[in-house]
């Protein structure tokens, strides 16, 4: 994503939208160009950022959109196509969680400016811990990236050139070839994931305080099992409730995520909220249940027996 957002100029006075439902870096990324993050809310079904609230944000200063396919289902490309139809406004997709996410039954990565994917060591695609890979079919673009990961060189011709100034952000031979060998298994991956993740919905199909991940039957990546506290139905907070469920139960979950505005870094810079109330309800609903492509049918029935355990628990105080 650095180099997407050097590539497009990006810089002092420039206005970058995207989704504060998002790993810190996907803002991170635009805030160390010299730009200031423009918020837009999210869609409270998919959790994915809102087209129509992207809309709203757009000044005369958006210089980039950074939409997030979060968890691993495709957030409304067709929309964003129209958005820079009309205005001229790049897309670059964060597609850290979409290895294998389709849209409409084809890959993501071909939408848009470019997608940027993760191999870090959580992701459906690993390349021995760190990595990632940049899609586009710009080849002006992708020339501009090319340079900036390897130190400015533009390869080719009759004399090495060094055309701009670049960076190191070249993965090593063995993580390259960690990444392809893997390319050969993510498709079993992706489909063991994904049934499990499934399975573990249709378990909790019953239970009205969890509201379910949307999508996984629409070319989900399978990347986060997302659930959400239905908070307007209980008495306790999140931040209570996945205590209990790993105090007393053994489920251990994570976060993703805050919102982005509440990071120490992002309130030194005087970031809020504001305009953004759905985001801001989900960052304090959501938890990530623990399913992996080896989790087994029986561990599938704990973690739903445990979840619906733990609300019984603190609801009756």
């Amino acid at each position: 994503m650095d180099c997407c957002m050097m590539a497009l100029g990006v810089g002092e006075g420039d206005e970058v939208i995207t989704t504060p439902l998002t790993f810190v870096c996907t803002a991170g990324t635009a805030v160390a160009r010299g730009a200031k993050v423009v918020f837009a809310d999210v869609d409270p079904v998919t959790m994915c950022l809102d087209p129509a609230r992207v809309r709203e944000r757009i000044t005369s200063r958006t210089r980039a959109i950074i939409p997030v396919h979060f968890g691993g289902l495709a957030c409304d490309i067709d929309a964003f196509d129209e958005i820079t139809a009309a205005t001229g406004i790049p897309v670059i997709y964060d597609a850290a969680h979409a290895v294998g996410t389709k849209y409409r039954a084809k890959p993501v990565g071909g939408r848009g400016k470019a997608s940027c994917y993760s191999f870090q060591s959580n992701k459906n695609i690993t390349c021995l811990g760190e990595g990632g890979a940049v899609t586009t079919d710009d080849e002006e673009f992708a020339e501009k990236v090319r340079q900036l990961k390897t130190f400015g060189y533009v390869y080719g011709g009759a004399a090495l050139r060094v055309a701009s100034i670049g960076f190191n952000y070249r993965m090593t031979k063995p993580q390259c070839a960690v990444g392809i060998t893997q390319l050969a298994k993510v498709d079993r991956i992706i489909s063991a994931k994904l049934e499990r993740m499934q399975m573990l919905s249709d378990l909790l199909s019953d239970v009205p305080e969890i509201i379910l991940p949307a999508g996984l039957d629409l070319g989900h990546g399978a990347h986060l099992h997302v659930l959400r506290l239905d908070t307007d139905k209980v008495s306790f907070t999140v931040a209570e409730y996945v205590a209990h469920l790993k105090g007393k139960y053994g489920v251990g979950t994570a976060k993703h995520y805050p919102a982005v505005w509440t990071w120490e870094a992002f309130q030194n810079l005087a970031y809020t909220g504001e305009g953004c109330p759905i985001a801001d309800k989900v960052c304090r609903q959501v938890f990530t249940t623990p399913v992996f492509p080896h989790t087994t049918e029986d561990d599938l029935h704990y973690i739903a027996w445990a979840i619906k355990g733990a609300i019984s628990d603190l609801s009756a105080g």
